[in-house]
């Protein structure tokens, strides 16, 4: 029975394997889906599959500079013990790399990564160290310098929170002060210009429905507008930011004065936008003693 892609895109689904895993499987077993299956699991490549099920929100982000560009990888995990295991680190540190090379994460888990695309070493790692793991993101920035920071290292270039910062002219020591802000204050966006216009009117709503409660005239409500939307914007955008490391600066003061532009940054943080699954073992006790 010839061996389609579809049929393997099921088989792999279904058990976690790796793409050239699945298709041998199928090979192997004439294509019998149950047969492949039992095949992987003989094998030690279908655990993966029992674990699908388990939200990896704990992990590592790792970033990796090369001249002008840089990149970031987040890689999750079930526990956070597992960020500290040298397996896990070495395998983000490879991925990372790889991601050097590539414009997304579809090409990063098809990339090379020790004579195995990325998502089959996942998949193995899953097998051996037995946690659930996804390579969930990547980004990149380029510039004429990119400086990195790593916020509460596991290891050399991963941890909780990853930062690239991309600057034209200016150098690295300026570039890292900025990357060490953008962790602290978690801009949403580099300007006014890149800021989501959803959440610029959303927040406009907010301070015009706010305004109203205090049954000012509308004339004297729209300048209180204008006020507030300022402060927003130099809440929320990093050149509109006060510079951590000079708070009588705002960012892009500071970048003027170290003769740089910013032109792009990343904040990457483990596990952000991920629903957590809290378990409230009081709650369990109290539910399995009412039978």
């Amino acid at each position: 029975m010839a061996v389609t892609a579809a049929m393997v895109k099921e088989l792999r689904e279904m058990t976690g394997a790796g793409m050239m895993d699945a298709k041998k499987a199928l090979t192997e077993n004439d294509g019998d889906q149950e047969a492949a299956i039992d095949w992987l699991r003989t094998k030690g490549l279908a655990k993966a599959a029992k674990k699908s099920g388990r939200i990896a929100a704990e992990g590592l982000v790792a970033v990796q500079v090369e001249g002008g560009k840089g990149v970031a990888v987040e890689v999750n995990s079930e526990t956070d013990f597992v960020g500290k295991n040298a397996d896990f680190q070495a395998m983000v540190a490879g991925i990372a790399g790889a991601a050097l090379n590539v414009a997304d994460v579809d090409a990063l888990n098809a990339a090379d990564l020790g004579g195995k695309p990325v998502s089959e070493v996942i998949t193995d790692n899953i097998a051996t160290i037995g946690e659930n793991m996804s390579l969930r993101r990547m980004a990149t920035v380029e510039g004429d310098v990119v400086a990195s920071y790593i916020h509460n290292p596991a290891t050399a270039g991963m941890g909780n929170i990853g930062v690239l910062v991309a600057l034209k002219g200016g150098d690295e020591a300026f570039g890292k002060q900025v990357a060490m802000h953008i962790a602290a204050a978690n801009p949403q966006s580099l300007s006014e210009a890149d800021l989501d216009a959803a959440v610029v009117e959303k927040e406009k709503q907010v301070q015009i429905d706010i305004a109203r409660e205090s049954g000012k005239p509308e004339q004297v409500i729209e300048k209180m507008i204008v006020g507030r939307m300022k402060k927003f914007m130099a809440e929320v955008t990093l050149l509109g930011q006060s510079f951590v490391i000079n708070p009588d600066l705002t960012v892009a003061a500071a970048a003027k004065e170290a003769g740089a532009e910013i032109v792009g940054f990343v904040r990457m943080e483990v596990g952000e936008g991920i629903e957590k699954k809290e378990e409230d073992f009081a709650a369990e006790v109290a539910k399995a003693a009412q039978g």
